[in-house]
């Protein structure tokens, strides 16, 4: 399957600036895959070692982590012939030998003409642990995500409908109606499986759903089990699962802000930040802060006991719902309360995928919001975000009027089109948001 990771590793490869490379991201995302994959059609041969199926590895890198060691070191391990600029190296599970990391750190000033690559799930966890010597400046960084819209489309077959959307997104015009359903429908089904490689590639292969779940529920467990795996008090363990477990009842809320007594009555910040910051660092949620002022960089003006959580990952999302295909495909009543949470989680993965930090707004006295607010082309743009056709935009309105943008963009199940200063992305094109910066 296609990965957009694929680009900016040929651009790793050829840059005279390269250095160890840090793929990061949750587990089961893809990373070892799309590494792999990117040394076998690009390299004479991949030297790849794994510190999770062999820990013996650890061994090795306590002695010496200079290069000159390592490599004849590993090379023997490895039964492969390791040369300069024709072997790509991988570490793999990297986060499991510290040492392992340090020495990325002389492979980049001793060793710069080896092709090094580290792949490591929950590395912005273990990062934070009192021991770990990390390489800073001293590495290259890329954190990858569950498959967009636009690697789902592509691993569907559907090669010429991105083409279309993206001609579409670009020039404002509307898609043919027929394509526009059909694309609408293949949202829907990415909402249902996802964007895990796995889930996607069931379905791919066998079109059954619910071999899609329990592909999504095993990598839930999965999650569990980390949280446990890498937090040492038991308290905590908790917590962290408690919060993870509770994001869709969050979304379901009409005012989907961050309500620390849905985890628990009573509870308090004090007692569920870290729990909440674990599970970010770890890429299995997403953080947006109020912005307090529409003002550059957002960042500055963040209201940090004002936001709200999204999951990574839509067919998770789902699964923790419990929510069966029917549901998503038809919209169920039931489902009022959960439909545009639902949603704003669905766009921030894709923004969120292609680079943003995304932010929202809200006005002084609670009644209008918008949903997400981002920095492109070195302006703060408003990104409206509803469910359905429906687009009755009073809260975009006031954020055009108080604030002037340049123009705004509001993503619904409409089609493609640009009037009064507002861009109108169907649902199923917002992976075409892109910033020059982040592109």
């Amino acid at each position: 399957m296609y990965r957009t990771i694929t680009a900016y590793l040929e651009q790793w490869k050829s840059s005279k600036y390269r250095k160890p490379l840090i793929v990061q991201g949750a587990r089961q995302v893809g990373k070892t895959y799309a590494v792999l994959e990117f040394g076998k059609n690009n390299y004479d041969n991949v030297a790849y070692f794994n510190f999770q199926t062999s820990p013996s590895l650890e061994k090795t890198f306590a002695e010496d982590i200079s290069p000159s060691y390592l490599l004849p070191v590993l090379a023997h391990i490895s039964g492969q012939t390791i040369t300069r600029g024709n072997t790509l190296i991988v570490f793999d599970e990297i986060q499991l030998c510290e040492r392992a990391v340090t020495s990325l750190k002389y492979f980049c000033e001793e060793a710069p003409e080896y092709h090094v690559i580290a792949a490591g799930s929950l590395l912005g966890v273990a990062v934070n642990r009192e021991k770990f010597a990390f390489p800073v400046g001293k590495v290259d960084r890329y954190t990858m995500h569950p498959m967009d819209m636009e690697e789902f489309l592509l691993a569907m077959g559907e090669e010429e409908l991105v083409k279309r959307i993206r001609t579409c997104y670009s020039e404002n015009e509307p898609m043919p109606s027929a394509l526009h359903d059909a694309a609408l429908k293949l949202y829907r089904q990415y909402l249902v499986i996802g964007g895990m490689p796995e889930a996607v590639a069931r379905f791919v292969d066998t079109k059954d759903y619910m071999q899609v779940r329990h592909v999504q529920e095993t990598i839930q467990m999965d999650y569990l089990d980390d949280m446990s795996k890498y937090q040492e008090n038991s308290t905590e363990i908790k917590k962290t699962r408690l919060t993870y477990s509770t994001v869709s009842v969050q979304l379901s809320k009409k005012n989907v802000r961050f309500q620390y007594k849905i985890i628990k009555k009573g509870a308090r910040a004090a007692e569920y930040e870290n729990a909440i910051q674990w599970l970010v660092s770890g890429n299995l949620l997403s953080q947006v802060y109020r912005a307090e002022q529409i003002m550059k960089p957002l960042d500055n003006y963040k209201d940090i006991d004002d936001f709200k959580v999204y999951l990574s990952d839509m067919g998770l999302l789902c699964a923790q719902k419990d929510l069966r295909p029917d549901d998503i495909f038809f919209m169920e009543e039931e489902l009022t309360d959960f439909r545009g949470g639902m949603t704003e989680n669905y766009v921030n993965t894709q923004l969120v995928k292609n680079g943003f930090r995304t932010f929202y707004w809200r006005n002084d006295k609670g009644t209008k919001e918008v949903d997400f607010v981002v920095a492109m082309g070195g302006k703060l743009i408003p990104v409206e975000v509803k469910s359905g056709e429906r687009v009755g935009a009073e809260s975009l309105k006031e954020y055009i009027r108080l604030f002037k943008p340049a123009y705004a963009i509001r993503i619904s199940m409409k089609n493609f089109g640009f009037e009064d200063g507002i861009k109108s992305v169907p649902l199923y094109a917002v992976f075409c948001i892109h910033d020059e910066w982040n592109a």
